[in-house]
């Protein structure tokens, strides 16, 4: 019997990232991982080479039935592999290109083989099917960093929440829930300037000010779950991305709030990390998912 494998390719605007998936074990097989830079500013032809040229690497020692599942990012239709992107200063060059067909045709492969999730949610495709959320039913993911990623995964599958532009206090989310408000806060506060999260980690145990930045995130982060743990009775949070990683700074008030509102849903970090949305755009390819 053929072993259960699956590529799993994570597209992003200046990289590509590919690896083989064990869907029996939903591991990843050891040693697979390619991954090269690729510029999205470039012609068609440039980038789908690129592509293919990780892909093929990727699937060198696999002999047999290939199936490939690609996270991207949107606006895509993912259902037909057609790129809808045009105003983000990426992939210009592929719009309206039905990138399915043509990674079909120059890797040889059936194009009801080659499947595609939006980025946000394969990143949580990947922890529901093997990492932190798995086995729940209903479950958000935030990816937290530059920018806001939000998906939902309810009845074991996952698609892009969107919420980035959602109103939000005096804005939209993404305003308050990414890297860019912790940079604006901090410097309200102290009259400091710091790159990132990171270096308010390195002080939050000395500085107040940035102990008092971690608490109002963990409570601005607390009121934005709120709605939507009770509209969509979500049972699992997974938090991911760069900010993830200060999870300890912020995670007591964020916890602490949603408690005094009464909601006792698990809040957990990705276990998966840069490996979920590999993992769960592979699982795509899982014939039992569907």
């Amino acid at each position: 019997m053929e072993k259960p494998v699956a590529l799993g390719v994570d597209i992003g605007g200046s990289h590509i990232t590919a690896a083989l998936v064990d869907l029996e074990t939903r591991t990843l097989v050891k040693n697979s991982i390619k991954r090269s830079p690729v510029n999205s500013q470039e012609n068609k032809e440039v980038i789908l080479s690129a592509w293919c040229d990780i892909i093929n690497k990727a699937f060198q020692n696999i002999n047999g039935t290939r199936n490939v599942g690609i996270a991207m990012p949107g606006p895509f239709n993912y259902e037909e592999g057609i790129s809808l992107i045009k105003d983000q200063d990426k992939f210009k060059s592929l719009y309206q290109v039905n990138v399915k067909e043509e990674l079909a045709k120059r890797l040889d492969i059936p194009v009801e083989n080659i499947h595609f999730i939006n980025d946000a949610a394969g990143f949580l495709q990947g922890e529901v099917f093997a990492g932190a959320a798995k086995g729940n039913v209903s479950v958000l993911g935030l990816t937290l960093g530059t920018g806001l990623g939000s998906s939902l995964c309810l009845n074991y599958k996952a698609f892009d929440a969107d919420l980035w532009n959602s109103e939000f206090l005096d804005g939209i989310a993404e305003d308050y829930l990414s890297t860019r408000w912790f940079v604006k806060r901090f410097n309200q506060l102290s009259g400091k300037v710091v790159a990132g999260v990171k270096e308010l980690v390195e002080i939050v145990e000395t500085d107040h000010h940035a102990t008092m930045v971690f608490m109002e995130f963990g409570y601005n982060l607390a009121q934005f779950l709120i709605p939507i743990i009770k509209e969509h009775k979500i049972d699992t949070v997974i938090v991911g991305g760069n900010i993830a990683q200060s999870f300890s700074a912020f995670a007591p008030e964020l916890i602490a709030t949603l408690k005094g509102n009464g909601i006792d849903t698990q809040i957990k970090i990705s276990e998966l990390k840069e490996h979920a949305a590999l993992i769960g755009a592979a699982s795509c390819c899982d014939l039992s998912l569907t």
